[in-house]
């Protein structure tokens, strides 16, 4: 009778650190390109565009839009040309009126007029203005536009403490109420009034008169030149009042919806929270 005849099992090679989940966890919560482009691809396969994907960090002050984020833009541009519209995936909390400004005529010389922004997010403040400047915005019903009326630093005690951030508009209208109530001859005693009024700086107030004209004319020179082209300057204005005025919308995080941006004359794509598109955003 044979001896049954033992076989030593087979060893499993072992997983390279390629393959490991510990590397796929990194990549995801790292933003890898590996995890990234495949999707970047995806998008530029369902939307027949060239998609630039372009954040900036809501958890971070400094992180904002500036110029030097056009220049890296351009300069990622113009080595990467390309025939078909350009789709800009923007997820940002704003920053500098001029530099979106810049970002815009980038992005429309590159694209020969053929500018688009998609919103998965928020797109607020100054990266609202970069969606005026398209052509048509890509939205769904849980994504956000916001007001365009500058914001300033206020520091109500210690400048060594973090300031809050204010509406350059509600800091000139509290400052004109003074100066109102002060000078209708209604007053029976000035002090009070003298008293407040020398916290502020007339020269500042000039200073933020001047960037509350210049966020209102850069949003309506961008609207006039893409999607709003029919309309008169004074009918954009009057449009887009709730982008533009602090009593409007009340606070400058405040939502702007898809329909309320509909509402405004903007052009809007609805995006379907079940579609494909959807998923890969």
């Amino acid at each position: 009778m044979r001896k049954p005849v033992s076989v030593a099992p087979k060893k499993k090679p072992a997983r390279s650190f390629e393959d490991s989940p510990f590397l796929a966890v990194m990549k995801e919560t790292h933003q890898h390109e590996d995890v990234r482009l495949p999707l970047i691809k995806k998008l530029e396969d369902i939307l027949s565009a060239k998609v630039v994907s372009y954040f900036t960090s809501f958890g971070n002050k400094d992180a904002q839009i500036d110029n030097r984020d056009a220049e890296m833009l351009e300069s990622m541009l113009s080595s990467e040309p390309t025939d078909k519209k350009i789709v800009l995936f923007l997820s940002s909390p704003g920053g500098q009126g001029m530099a979106a400004e810049r970002i815009v005529n980038i992005f429309r010389a590159y694209s020969k007029n053929r500018f688009e922004v998609m919103v998965p997010h928020m797109a607020k403040s100054a990266a609202t203005m970069i969606c005026f400047g398209s052509s048509l915005i890509h939205m769904s019903e849980t994504a956000e536009l916001g007001p365009v009326d500058p914001q300033v630093p206020y520091w109500s005690k210690d400048e060594d403490e973090e300031p809050d951030w204010i509406s350059a508009e509600e800091y000139v209208r509290s400052y004109d109420k003074l100066v109102k109530a002060a000078s209708d001859g209604k007053a029976k005693r000035l002090e009070p009034f003298i008293q407040q009024l020398a916290r502020y700086d007339a020269r500042f107030i000039e200073k933020l008169r001047s960037a509350q004209k210049l966020a209102e004319d850069i949003s309506i020179r961008l609207l006039k030149s893409s999607m709003m082209k029919a309309k008169t300057p004074v009918e954009i204005r009057k449009c887009i009042d709730v982008f533009l005025t602090q009593t409007r919308a009340i606070s400058h995080g405040r939502m702007i919806n898809h329909q309320e941006a509909v509402d405004c004359g903007l052009s809007i794509k609805l995006v379907d929270l079940h579609s494909p598109l959807w998923h890969t955003m």
